[in-house]
């Protein structure tokens, strides 16, 4: 699709792990891993922005695509958004915001959520999965989401809210996927907001869109991602995509 690009935002300086994007699984990094998700998602349409020239290094090193921005953005989001004006391509609709830590994405969840976002005209859209176990409501690093009605594979929900605690169940709760799918007016919207006091102190972005009225349209995914937030986090996924190899 020549009217949609995908961006990875992408920073050494994750307080929880840092250099995360370096790290290699199967002689492969991380950011690298994604990358070629990305690309086998949207080729020669998909870019990692970062502020880091490690990383810029990094991608170009195996063949990526990569643009460098500032170093110095709250938000991975006002990083893509640097990038995407740095393409200086008018014809773009739509934008991908593909985490560079969720290296086993799975490429049949992207293109079922941009069929159904470009189909619906959505604001802005993301994915979620099924949460089968209680503990994870629990779990800090685990942001949930949710929605006005229950997701089904051929349907996308509003978001009601988002939160990384939850303590009983509630109806319509999803394990978020931090995934966006932005209609670029919607993009430039959110760079021009002011950070809200609530994404400042739950460090969830999505927030600044919530609380200005915003819409966010939720997919459902088929299969759960495993994002690298801790050193435990890495050391269970390398095992598994070692394993997979």
């Amino acid at each position: 699709m020549n009217n949609t690009v995908v961006l990875i935002p992408s920073r050494l300086a994750a307080t929880r792990l840092p250099n995360k994007p370096l790290l290699k699984i199967n002689n492969l990094s991380i950011i690298n891993h994604v990358y070629k998700i990305a690309n086998s998602f949207l080729e020669s349409q998909s870019y990692v922005a970062t502020g880091d020239k490690e990383i810029f290094d990094e991608v170009i090193k195996y063949g990526g695509k990569c643009i460098l921005t500032k170093n110095d953005h709250k938000t991975g989001t006002d990083r893509i958004f640097e990038a995407f004006q740095k393409l200086e391509n008018k014809n773009i609709e739509y934008v991908v915001n593909l985490q560079g830590d969720e290296p086993i994405i799975n490429i049949d969840d992207l293109k079922n959520l941009l069929k159904k976002t470009i189909e619906k005209k959505s604001k802005v859209s993301t994915l979620a999965c099924e949460i089968e176990d209680e503990k994870v409501l629990l779990k800090h690093n685990v942001v949930k989401v949710r929605t006005e009605e229950k997701l089904k594979e051929d349907n996308l929900s509003t978001a009601i809210s988002f939160a990384r605690e939850i303590g009983t169940i509630k109806e319509n709760i999803y394990h978020h996927i931090g995934i966006y799918i932005f209609n670029v007016p919607y993009l430039k919207k959110f760079v021009e907001l002011k950070q809200t006091s609530n994404e400042k102190s739950q460090k969830l972005e999505q927030l600044r869109l919530i609380e200005n009225n915003i819409e966010i349209d939720v997919g459902l995914a088929k299969t759960k991602p495993i994002g690298v937030d801790t050193h435990e986090d890495y050391l269970e996924l390398k095992k598994i995509m070692e394993y997979k190899n």
